[in-house]
């Protein structure tokens, strides 16, 4: 790998010297979203440090990065030299002191709000004054999670999909301190990465997961009641809705302890009925069975061929 280009070389697309911009980007989380952020970032010519709390997970996250560029190099999307130059951005910040020039820092943790607020509550020390937050949150209130930093007015969801490389969509959610200017930016921001924006009010899983979850969560309630098996569910989502993948292969995708997640924050937030998590899906995030990142969830991922486990 080339040495990598840090912040204070970098001058970004959407660089202005007469007013602050985003050049330097910096990621709390080197998993799935975070290496997928990472990855879109760097090729659109931003410099990226990415955090996490091993230098063994962002070894692995460079891993997976440079094995999607090379997906993108062979259908001719990029160019071989436009992949070097991508992970030539990126880097390894061993602490939240490593993001001390970076214009923009997106937290990418688990969808735990416990977690995420101390990450806020130990990060702000380290930022200048004028750098925006985002939350990669899917779910969790962006006013409370505002609330424990000390710039309110500079925080913001940018709540990116999964997979990021391949997905269009981000969605941002503006807290209730959110500035015009801190929106603004972060709307150019992603707009330079080549996705499009979604905006949404700060209510519990926002648009995308506000449909999508308990859509999934009524596929575990078919599973559950014996109405369904996982095969007969999933196959008549896609051929009869036309979805290009069943409920219960996509509650697997995303893990079912984020999909457990998303629902109990809307459970809990609106306090409608309708939003109760199946007792199935809490029974398989209690064996640790969580979609294909554990090998088992609604499939078994273990052979050459999903099996379903139901």
């Amino acid at each position: 790998m080339d040495t990598p280009v840090m912040p204070s070389e970098k001058t970004g697309p959407n660089a202005d010297t007469d007013s602050f911009s985003i050049r330097n980007i910096g990621i709390i989380g080197a998993g799935q979203m975070g290496n997928g952020i990472a990855h879109v970032a760097a090729l659109s010519d931003y410099g990226v440090l990415i955090n996490d709390l091993t230098s063994e997970a962002f070894e692995k996250a460079m891993l997976t990065i440079s094995h999607n560029l090379d997906r993108q190099v062979a259908k001719d999307l990029i160019s071989e030299a436009d992949k070097k130059k991508a992970l030539a951005r990126i880097a390894f910040a061993d602490s939240f002191a490593a993001f001390k020039d970076c214009d923009l820092v997106i937290e990418a943790a688990v969808e735990d709000e416990g977690i995420k607020r101390s990450i806020f509550a130990g990060l702000c020390a380290h930022l200048k004054p004028e750098a925006i937050i985002a939350t990669n949150t899917s779910s969790i209130s962006v006013t409370r999670l505002a609330a424990v930093t000390d710039r309110p007015d500079r925080f913001i969801g940018m709540h990116f999909m999964n997979p990021v490389p391949l997905m269009e969509l981000v969605e941002l959610i503006r807290g209730i301190a959110t500035e015009d200017e801190t929106f603004e930016l972060s709307r150019t921001f992603v707009h330079s990465l080549g996705k499009t924006t979604a905006v949404s009010e700060d209510f519990p899983a926002f648009i995308v997961n506000r449909i999508l979850l308990p859509m999934i969560n009524e596929a575990v309630y078919t599973l559950y009641e014996g109405v369904g098996t996982v095969e007969s569910i999933d196959k008549a989502m896609k051929l009869g809705a036309n979805h290009p993948m069943g409920p219960l292969e996509l509650a697997d995708f995303i893990g079912l302890d984020t999909c457990l997640s998303v629902m109990q924050v809307l459970y809990e937030g609106l306090a409608d009925s309708k939003y109760r998590p199946c007792p199935l899906l809490v029974k398989y995030v209690e064996a640790g069975w969580l979609g294909r990142k554990t090998k088992r969830g609604f499939y078994d991922y273990r052979g050459d061929v999903p099996v379903p486990t139901r």
